[in-house]
């Protein structure tokens, strides 16, 4: 019996020394968790319905071209501190004191940098829009033209093009000869989807025209065209998968805020296009009549993604629909 009851002390003794030797040691920190930084939330369509659109001067820096019926010039303005150049067509009256025109902005579609010079995938319809006697701006974005460079981030090049076009609808009070109550947006393939989202972030109701307009979700809407890089698109794999690892990607696309387009819409498809499919364009066109949008749709049996067969009389259609809605 003594020598249990000794043991028994030993084991209390142990048992003491212990928990007064773990309470004398220092409590151990442990560091908070690192949130992963984010700096693309800034262009999250919430984030960029908060912030401001100040624009800047217009201004006209060289004749590109003269016509009988208007003027083309390389034209500037500033976004984010950024210069922005592009091609604005005035009609001829322009001259004339107090005279005031509409304005198209127009926003072209994918272009190679290689091969891009200021006016690709606008100068036609804008000279056409310009005789009709419309103001047309078409800019050349950021990275084309005379522009400073865009974000060598390709996620955020992409996802800064909205703001370049907001910035400038801004900037058009500055223009003498434009008439700002009548403002309209003209968007083709990429350009649609760029115009789209304009119409989401502002809420706005500027009358569009769209031809053959990327409607997909985003980043779909770019994994859609990968096939089409000399890479197979592995780096805008890389690009796309390190930004879904941090970031929501339906805060980035026109699929979710879809409801907040309230502006009449003139959309047009041509059923044999390779690169956006007519299947896409009438889902889109259903869910805008779905929320009860004025949409005038028009598709071409056989024709391209450039509307080439029958671009006389998309180009007059859209006309038409400008002048329909001028105030």
């Amino acid at each position: 019996m003594g020598k249990a009851f000794f043991i028994i002390g030993i084991l209390f003794l142990t048992v003491g020394a212990s928990l007064w030797f773990w309470q004398k040691q220092p409590t151990p920190i442990i560091s908070p968790a690192v949130p992963k930084p984010t700096p693309l939330t800034r262009y999250s369509f919430e984030e960029l319905r908060a912030r401001q659109y100040e624009g800047s001067e217009i201004k006209l820096e060289r004749v590109l071209e003269r016509e009988d019926e208007f003027t083309a010039y390389v034209f500037s303005f500033t976004t984010d501190s950024k210069k922005v150049t592009g091609q604005a067509n005035l009609p001829a009256q322009a001259g004339i004191p107090g005279k005031k025109f509409p304005v198209i902005v127009m926003l072209r579609g994918y272009a190679d940098k290689e091969i891009y010079f200021t006016g690709l995938g606008t100068r036609k319809a804008a000279g056409e829009f310009a005789k009709a006697g419309f103001i047309t701006l078409a800019p050349d974005f950021l990275g084309f033209g005379g522009s400073d460079s865009e974000s060598a981030d390709i996620i955020e090049a992409r996802l800064e093009k909205p703001i370049t076009i907001l910035n400038l609808l801004e900037s058009i009070k500055t223009l003498p000869q434009a008439d700002i109550n009548n403002v309209f947006l003209w968007g083709h393939s990429n350009g649609g989807q760029i115009a789209l989202s304009v119409l989401e972030v502002g809420k706005s109701s500027i009358p569009t025209t769209l031809w053959a307009p990327v409607t997909r979700p985003f980043p779909q809407n770019v994994l859609d065209y990968i096939g089409e890089l000399d890479d197979q698109g592995r780096m805008v794999m890389a690009s796309i998968s390190a930004f879904l690892a941090n970031y929501d990607a339906a805060q980035f696309s026109v699929e979710k805020y879809v409801q907040d387009i309230t502006a009449p819409l003139q959309v047009h498809q041509g059923t044999g296009d390779q690169l956006v499919k007519v299947e896409w364009t009438n889902e889109f066109v259903e869910k805008m009549r779905e929320l009860g949008r004025e949409t005038n749709y028009y598709t071409y049996k056989g024709d391209d993604h450039n509307l080439s067969r029958n671009w006389d009389t998309v180009v007059a259609r859209d006309i038409e629909f400008f002048k329909k809605h001028l105030q």
